[in-house]
């Protein structure tokens, strides 16, 4: 089939430029090297500060006995009765500690879930979470509050960081639901006003217990 001396010229042209790419304008944004600051503070306080101030609620934990002792003060000022916990090990923990009530198998009619998380995130306040976990994909997200009990040691700087990390503990068996959660669900979609709640929960509470030196 025969090509038009302008569809000829318009394919030289193209194969020209293939042949000269064009360099990359900024060479040193490429590469390994994060785009923000280094962290200033403490990342359990900076975390803190971008947690709370989208809508997070915030409580530092010297040990466990004290996440424990503060999460059944919750419970109790709340008058909850259906708090769904579907990891064993955290029931386990939870129990260790005397912990009152027993745990709601339905999601649906629940007044909290209460999970553990692969990781924080101290730049954006971020809960990284993944299905690996026995709470699955669903527990974060459908009770109306979500309570995360997670240690020091699992705080990062950044997303990356994190996603290095799940790297290493996963290899190439990396989960197939990896979210971050950041504050309570909200949205702006309809006439630009600001309703929290819709699509997950009203209120995601983290607790921060110390890591024991031993850890």
């Amino acid at each position: 089939m025969s090509i038009s001396p302008a569809k000829e010229n318009i394919l030289k042209r193209i194969r020209q430029a293939l042949s000269h790419p064009v360099p990359v304008p900024f060479p040193q944004s490429e590469g390994n090297n994060s785009v923000f600051q280094p962290p200033v503070d403490d990342m359990a306080v900076q975390f803190a500060q971008e947690f709370t101030r989208l809508q997070g609620r915030f409580v530092y934990c010297a040990d466990t006995k004290e996440a424990i002792t503060h999460l059944i003060e919750l419970t109790e000022s709340r008058n909850w009765k259906n708090l769904v916990c579907m990891e064993k090990d955290l029931q386990q923990l939870l129990k260790g500690f005397s912990y009152p009530l027993p745990f709601h198998e339905n999601l649906s009619d629940s007044d909290a879930a209460i999970t553990s998380c692969e990781l924080l995130i101290s730049r954006t306040g971020s809960i990284l979470l993944s299905s690996a976990y026995e709470s699955g994909r669903t527990a974060s997200v459908y009770a109306p509050v979500h309570i995360c009990l997670a240690f020091t040691h699992q705080l990062v700087y950044d997303i990356k960081d994190g996603l290095v990390q799940l790297k290493e503990k996963y290899g190439n068996k990396l989960p197939s639901f990896i979210s971050l959660a950041t504050g309570p669900s909200r949205t702006a979609d309809i006439e630009k006003t600001l309703v929290v709640g819709v699509h997950g929960p009203k209120e995601v509470f983290v607790f921060l217990i110390e890591t024991p030196p031993s850890i």
